[in-house]
């Protein structure tokens, strides 16, 4: 094989690129080769065997397949090409030695690493999708992971530059935090592969990584872009405020505010069902926000609403949460949502069916949320949650359970108009907040009749008391017909 020859990686789980398919002419091209050609690496190469070397054609491009990287699907060997490589001469020749650097940093070799680069290999070599030894190494789950990279920093190994390095200071973003000032040191995880808390400048933070081994992942660092660009908008007391972010270097991080408090799901499965005058005052808060967000120009459709992604900060409130699959309205969808990136329990009907949605889709989430705080229980928590998109979309809703005196004063129209198989019957969320706070207040009515009455009747059997002498039966007797007023 010539030394110029472009060499390609695969580790198991890589990005969510799709894999490369084997070209059919290059499996014809390994039958067709004779002994004097050169010689590239196997396509089925396993971490559990050595590379098999057969004779092809000098510029087919290869793709060297070992154990495990990102999320990248697998590449599926093609029975064919397989085929070919068995009838191919199996003439040894000597590994490329950049492609040695590669394999000994997968399979954690310290001597081996330590030999190539003593021979002068260039320890920043990369294959056709960018990767060095350095991150073959960070991505791999061998023991000696940490040593292999400390050897290859100090050997000059460079990290992977962030793809939204800039070239001038004067284009660093004004939200560009520096990741020095991130202080990981007592870090924990706050929600499960997704946000950390650390400390920033002396305050908590919730810290969003996009890991080394995914910037090189396409639709990973989409995702990113576009959720800073969304956050960098938001500015209200019922979303998740945004502090900064780091795009300079890897790995890239967005910095929010840290609630402490936790989420309205953990909340929910500690307190159960709730009093209507609290389920209608967090329904307010989680409206307010999603108004404004849809209120902007363009809108932003959340499509992710549901009680892991809603926090309550220190005086009780709720703040919607976790932007890392909205999008802007105008934006046109590049795929379908999967229940990888969303909770199929909260999700829209139209959604669930790939067909053309708008903001309406949040309204759909948000009843289910109300249904469920008053409920005390996710909406049909007896099925597993791949499942409950069906039944939305075969137009069943979750049963109302609860005493109809916790729905009282239209809540219960509200929910049913929410979520409304036809996305255009739905409300909007400024018409939710009319509505929510009309309710709101005739609760709050409706306990302050129930308050005077008795403070009442406690002022006048004091007086009574006073006034009126007589022995401790008819005071008992009393007090007894009066409570039975309250």
């Amino acid at each position: 094989m010539e030394t110029k020859a472009a060499v390609r990686f695969t580790l198991g789980k890589q990005s969510s690129m799709a894999p490369d398919k084997h070209d059919a002419t290059a499996a014809a091209a390994v039958e067709e080769a004779d002994d004097t050609s050169n010689y590239s690496i196997s396509k089925n190469f396993s971490p559990q065997a050595k590379p098999k070397f057969v004779a092809m054609e000098t510029k087919a491009a290869v793709r060297f397949t070992l154990g495990k990287q990102s999320s990248m699907a697998p590449d599926k060997h093609d029975a064919t090409a397989a085929a070919a490589v068995e009838e191919a001469d199996d003439v040894e020749r000597p590994m490329d030695p950049e492609v040695r650097l590669m394999y000994s940093a997968n399979e954690g070799d310290l001597d081996g690493i330590r030999e190539l680069l003593d021979s002068g290999v260039n320890v920043n070599f990369k294959d056709t999708d960018g990767r060095t030894a350095l991150h073959v190494a960070a991505c791999n789950g061998h023991t000696d992971v940490h040593d292999v990279i400390k050897l290859l920093e100090k050997r000059g190994a460079k990290p992977l530059m962030a793809p939204m390095l800039v070239r001038h200071a004067r284009e660093v973003p004004e939200y560009e935090i520096d990741p020095k000032e991130i202080d990981f040191t007592n870090s924990v995880e706050i929600t499960k592969g997704t946000f950390h808390l650390a400390l920033w400048r002396g305050i908590q933070v919730a810290v969003k990584r996009l890991e080394e081994e995914l910037i090189i992942d396409e639709e990973k660092v989409k995702s990113f872009r576009d959720e800073l660009a969304l956050l960098q908008k938001i500015r209200h007391p019922n979303v998740v405020q945004f502090l900064g972010a780091v795009t300079q270097s890897s790995p890239m991080m967005i910095v929010t505010e840290y609630l402490p408090k936790g989420d309205l799901r953990a909340f929910l499965k500690k307190k159960g069902a709730l009093k209507p005058t609290t389920a209608v005052r967090f329904a307010l808060d989680i409206a307010r926000g999603m108004n404004y967000l849809h209120e902007n120009k363009p809108p932003i459709i959340h499509r992710d609403l549901e009680p892991s992604n809603i926090l309550r900060d220190d005086s009780g409130h709720l703040k919607v949460a976790d932007f890392g699959v909205s999008k802007l309205m105008t934006v046109k969808e590049d795929r379908p949502l999967t229940c990888q990136e969303t909770s199929c329990r909260y999700i829209a009907p139209e959604v669930y069916k790939n067909e053309e949605y708008d903001t309406k889709v949040d309204v759909f989430s948000f009843a289910l949320i109300l249904q469920e705080m008053i409920e005390g229980c996710p909406p049909f928590s007896a099925k597993q949650e791949n499942e409950v998109p069906k039944v939305y979309a075969a137009k069943v809703r979750p049963p109302f359970n609860s005493p109809a005196k916790h729905y009282a004063h239209g809540l219960r129209d509200l929910i049913e108009e929410c979520w409304s198989e036809k996305p255009a019957k739905r409300p909007t969320f400024r018409q939710v907040i009319t509505r929510l706070e009309s309710i709101h207040n005739s609760l709050a009515h409706k306990r302050r009749w129930k308050v005077r009455p008795l403070r009442c009747f406690q002022n006048l059997e004091a007086m009574l008391k006073k006034i009126i002498p007589m022995d401790a039966a008819e005071a008992v007797h009393l007090v007894l017909l009066l409570r039975t007023y309250e």
